[in-house]
Formats: structure tokens, C-alpha cells, sequence
């Protein structure tokens, strides 16, 4: 199998090119690409996986269909011989590895559940424990959460933890607070919600075959004035999952 590390589809503008996917501006809708690029710590690797995009693909494809009953999401069509005509010409680069999406107005927040303790929500909890060390519990993003927790320990309950989206560089992390000043009170409680049950039933079926989804991040937009699942979700790109059977906490 050949990697694809770009697309190349001349009749459609190409709208971004990410650290993995080519987004192409399609009139009323956008065509999503998960090339087999590889990006680590917000830098593009220079060797690609081939096969990786169609993985990534059809590991959103499944979990779009799981949430459907709890959010509509953007997909339109995924299956290349339903395309347009002008795109079936282009099936070496788009099959398996594409999808046809509704635009969304997007919300410029990133929705970040947390069901164990770990990457940057454990650093922050150490900085907090350092500039306190005789706290009982720590308030990280607005969550109170006990102080005598090692890293990648299991959380009392999962969390929300939303983060602005940066265009370059690291998101940043902000309060729930924080992020009603900017989309609203009523628009922050849906998507936090909506980001915990989305978590909470995906980890339950993750556990059930042997995997821990440790925490995941979502994006959201409107769709005809309705709140909608956009991007992709619940990839490797978004998500670390751990085996059950090798998962130590603290280490």
C-alpha cells in the first residue's frame, strides 16, 4: 500500500491542509481527508504510515454512528462511489480515507474529558500541589479533585476540562467558568454535558474489550441553529486509550 502523504484535488479549493487531514471547500459542504501523516507534539513527522488515514477514518466513521443517538454529527456521505462524479476520479487518494461533511458554524473550543489523570491536566495538578503542598484538594479547571492523586490514576468521576483552540502551538486550558463568558452559560452546559455522556458511554464500551479510553477531546458546531459533533472523534489524533490488562497507575 502506498502512503498518502497529500491530496491533490484540483477542481475543489483546498480550504487547510492540518498536521493530518486535507479539508476541501466543496460549496455547502467539505471534504475531509485523513492523509498518513504523522504528527507528534504539533510537528509533522517527515515519514508517514501508509494506511494510517484509512484507520483514522474508519475509526470516526464507527464512533460517529455510536453517538448518534446522543448528538447529531456533520458526516454526509462516506462512501466513495456516492461521491460527485468529479471526485470518483481521485478513489486512489479518497477511498476508505474520506468523508463528505456538512459545514458547521464552529465553536473555537476544544471539549476535553478526563476520566484519569494524565498529560497536561497532571502537570497542572502538580503545579497547583507545589504552590499549595498542604492542600486536601486541588481545583483544576474549576473540578475538585483529591491531592493525594499519582499520575494517570483514575479520577472519581470523569471531568471536563475545555481548552481554547489555538491555530498553532498548544491549546490552552480554561475553567468552565471561563468558557461560558464566551460561548454562553446555556451553550457551555450542553457542551459539557454532552462531552461527559459521549465520555462516559465510549469508555464503557471501550472496558468491556479490554481498552481505557484515559481522556479525549471533541469538537462542536451548529448546523442549521443545531448543536453538532464536527471534526473527528475519538481517534488516536484525539484520544489515549490504554490496555486493561497493563494499565498501572503512577507509572
Amino acid at each position: 500500500m502506498n502512503a498518502v502523504l497529500k491530496t491533490d484535488i484540483k477542481e475543489f479549493p483546498l480550504l487547510a491542509r492540518g498536521k493530518v487531514r486535507d479539508i476541501y471547500d466543496l460549496g455547502d459542504k467539505l471534504l475531509i481527508v485523513a492523509t498518513d501523516r504523522i504528527s507528534a507534539f504539533d510537528y509533522i513527522l517527515p515519514t508517514p504510515i501508509p494506511g494510517k488515514g484509512i484507520i483514522l477514518n474508519s475509526i470516526s466513521l464507527f464512533w460517529f454512528s455510536f453517538t448518534s443517538g446522543i448528538i447529531p454529527n456533520h458526516l454526509y456521505l462516506s462512501d466513495i462511489n456516492s461521491y460527485p462524479q468529479s471526485l470518483q476520479k481521485y478513489s486512489a487518494q479518497l477511498a476508505g480515507r474520506s468523508m463528505i461533511v456538512r459545514k458547521a458554524l464552529r465553536i473555537d473550543i476544544e471539549c476535553v474529558a478526563r476520566g484519569y489523570l494524565v498529560g497536561s491536566g497532571y502537570k497542572d495538578y502538580q503545579n497547583l500541589l507545589k504552590a499549595n503542598p498542604n492542600a486536601t484538594s486541588v481545583d483544576l479547571y474549576g473540578n475538585i479533585i483529591p491531592a493525594n492523586l499519582r499520575m494517570a490514576d483514575k479520577l472519581p468521576r470523569p471531568i471536563f476540562t475545555p481548552a481554547t483552540k489555538e491555530e498553532s502551538g498548544h491549546d490552552q486550558n480554561i475553567s468552565f467558568d471561563q468558557m461560558a463568558t464566551v460561548v454562553g452559560y446555556e451553550v457551555a452546559a450542553r457542551l459539557r454535558d454532552t462531552t461527559l455522556d459521549i465520555y462516559s458511554q465510549a469508555n464503557e464500551y471501550a472496558n468491556k474489550r479490554g481498552i481505557i479510553i484515559a481522556d479525549t477531546k471533541f469538537e462542536f458546531g451548529f448546523i442549521d441553529g443545531q448543536l453538532s459533533l464536527i471534526d473527528e472523534i475519538l481517534s488516536p489524533d484525539s484520544s489515549r486509550f490504554w490496555p486493561i490488562d497493563s494499565y498501572a497507575p503512577g507509572s
